[in-house]
């Protein structure tokens, strides 16, 4: 009985079905895009403006270079490894995907206990609100019928009338 002849090995990645990412469709997190030394970090303690929620303490300090992260997620926030990996992994997600409309500087976050008790979507939204109350995100435009209070009312909407005053008797 002859035994079946084994499959070749694959010489090219075309052969085995491999599918490279092209660098558009790669949504990588750069070095360039991080905050990793200490002198970095604690510059930003430093010389940074601090904001700060009940999960997070945010420390922004601008400069000329591209948006960087920094993540600092202690034992104190959550004694397992995963649970810290958790956090750490989508802010570094909603910072990717924000990253782009963020001014230049250095954006270094401090989990504090609650994250830890906090589902992802939360931590993401939470992190989006904290940017925009530090003054790095735009406030989201806020949708209804009447024309923002900065601004002059459209032409074709007639000023309110004054009531005539009737004489009390």
């Amino acid at each position: 009985m002859m035994l079946p002849a084994m499959p070749q090995t694959p010489v090219s990645g075309e052969d085995a079905g491999v599918v490279a990412l092209t660098p558009s469709l790669r949504a990588g997190f750069p070095p360039a895009a991080r905050v990793r030394a200490k002198a970095e970090f604690a510059r930003v303690f430093e010389g940074g403006r601090r904001t700060a929620d009940p999960r997070f303490a945010l420390h922004w300090l601008a400069d000329d270079a591209p948006p960087r992260l920094g993540l600092a997620v202690s034992r104190k926030v959550d004694p397992n490894a995963v649970g810290r990996n958790r956090i750490k992994r989508a802010l570094r997600e909603q910072f990717r995907q924000l990253r782009n409309r963020l001014p230049g500087g250095a954006y270094v976050v401090v989990a504090r206990a609650v994250a830890a008790r906090t589902d992802n979507h939360a931590l993401r939204l939470a992190f989006e609100q904290l940017l925009q109350r530090a003054g790095a995100l735009p406030l989201p435009a806020v949708a209804g019928t009447m024309p923002p209070a900065d601004s002059p009312a459209s032409p074709d909407v007639a000023a309110p009338q004054a009531r005539p005053e009737t004489p009390a008797q």
